[in-house]
């Protein structure tokens, strides 16, 4: 459920951002194209820290699996 969550979380934050850097361009605001710059790259670095961490849990999982295997054998 969390990673759903964290995924929408993201894909609002992307879109958000997005819409601010255009907003930004299309009025001559530097300050709101930043912004939205760099909410758009903050939502890209959380969506690959999540990547990772399931990564992660995944190889973790599979380890304890496998040590289980070996006892029961």
């Amino acid at each position: 459920m969390t990673d759903s969550k964290n995924r929408i979380e993201n894909t609002k934050d992307k879109l958000i951002g997005k819409t601010k850097e255009a907003v930004g361009k299309a009025t001559g605001s530097e300050e709101t194209e930043l912004k939205g710059k760099l909410q758009s790259k903050k939502a890209d670095l959380k969506e690959k820290f999540d990547d990772s961490k399931e990564k992660i849990i995944e190889k973790i999982n599979d380890k304890l699996d496998e040590k289980a295997g070996d006892k029961e054998n």
